[in-house]
């Protein structure tokens, strides 16, 4: 397969799936000896570069262990406008902070997430289940054998995230937070 074709292959396989892209994933269903992971990856990169430049209204963005399509966030007024989409259903703080709590404990249960919060968390872990930001990770091994919770793929998604280790340590948060109040 010439580079121009695969190149067009590659756009439309993004253009039309829900989900993050793979490389690993466009080569295998290509199914061509000639295209590799890293052929399709080297074209993604190429788009990548291609797709970020100034008024451009797509940009690829590596996310969840694959990469997207996404739209720069200063034309969403007019995406939304366009679609007839109301403003987006925000989360709370006290989801957010339950959330942090997952992404940075994980694997962790209700009464851990309760005790660093000091509130009672159980209705917020279910708006987050319930979303798909959460997941079950299984049972804690001590008494009353609590579920543990972790988050999903869609986490990683909604907040563009390649990786969980690509979220920001809390105590570097704290020192910016810090410098900017002086």
């Amino acid at each position: 397969m010439d580079h121009d074709t695969l190149s067009a292959v590659v756009e439309g396989v993004l253009l039309t799936s829900r989900a993050p892209v793979t490389a690993a994933a466009v080569a295998e269903a290509i199914a061509e000896e000639s295209v590799t992971g890293e052929h399709v990856e080297h074209v993604l990169s190429e788009l990548s570069e291609l797709w970020s430049g100034a008024g451009r209204g797509l940009h690829l963005e590596r996310v969840a262990g694959g990469w997207r399509v996404v739209t720069p966030p200063q034309i969403d007024p007019y995406l939304q406008a366009f679609h007839g989409l109301k403003a987006r259903q925000r989360l709370s703080q006290a989801a957010l902070e339950t959330l942090a709590i997952v992404a940075h404990r994980q694997p962790v249960t209700l009464p851990e997430v309760n005790f660093i919060r000091g509130t009672n968390s159980a209705a917020v872990m279910r708006t987050l289940f319930d979303r798909g930001l959460v997941r079950l990770a299984g049972r804690k091994a001590v008494v009353g054998k609590p579920f543990l919770y972790r988050t999903t793929k869609d986490f990683l998604v909604h907040f563009g995230l390649d990786r969980i280790e690509d979220l920001p340590e809390p105590e570097s948060l704290v020192q910016e937070d810090s410098t900017l109040a002086e």
